[in-house]
C-alpha cells in the first residue's frame, strides 16, 4: 500500500468527520435495534453515505493537488492519472 501525505493539511477534519460517520453507523444500528420506521433508517443512511462521499472528495482533491501535481512535475503523470481514474472507476461503482 503507498502512503502519502498529500492530506496532511486534513487530517485534523478528515478524522472529525470520520468520527462524526462513525457516530452515525452507531445511531443507525441503535434505530434498526429499536424497529425505527423503515424510511427514517434510509433517511440516515443517505445522509452517513452523503458524508462519506464529502470525505472521499477532500481526499481526492489533495491527492490530485499533492501526488499528481508531483507526479506531473517529475514526468510520472500518467500512472498517477491512470491510478485515480481506476479509483473513481471503483468509488463511481459503490
Amino acid at each position: 500500500m503507498k502512503t502519502s501525505k498529500s492530506y496532511a493539511a486534513d487530517k485534523q477534519r478528515l478524522l472529525t468527520r470520520l468520527r462524526r460517520i462513525e457516530g452515525q453507523a452507531r445511531g443507525l444500528a441503535k434505530m434498526v435495534e429499536e424497529d425505527r420506521y423503515c424510511i427514517d433508517v434510509m433517511q440516515q443512511i443517505a445522509s452517513l453515505r452523503a458524508a462519506a462521499d464529502a470525505v472521499a472528495l477532500v481526499l481526492l482533491r489533495d491527492h490530485l493537488d499533492g501526488c499528481v501535481r508531483e507526479a506531473v512535475r517529475d514526468g510520472g503523470g500518467a500512472e498517477k492519472i491512470d491510478e485515480v481514474v481506476e479509483a473513481v472507476r471503483r468509488y463511481s461503482r459503490s
